[in-house]
């Protein structure tokens, strides 16, 4: 759905998650400029 508006799967800009979920799953698209990259967490209170 998401990438008929522009959004590629988040590994190629190198954004991890901390739990495994397909390469899909995790979508992004930049805004403008660099593309921060990282491994992104959940806050406590999804117990994930």
């Amino acid at each position: 759905y998401y990438p008929r508006f522009g959004f590629t799967p988040a590994s190629g800009f190198g954004i991890t998650l901390h739990v495994d979920v397909p390469g899909d799953a995790l979508m992004a698209m930049p805004l403008a400029g660099e593309v921060p990259a990282g491994a992104l967490a959940f806050a406590p209170e999804f117990g994930v």
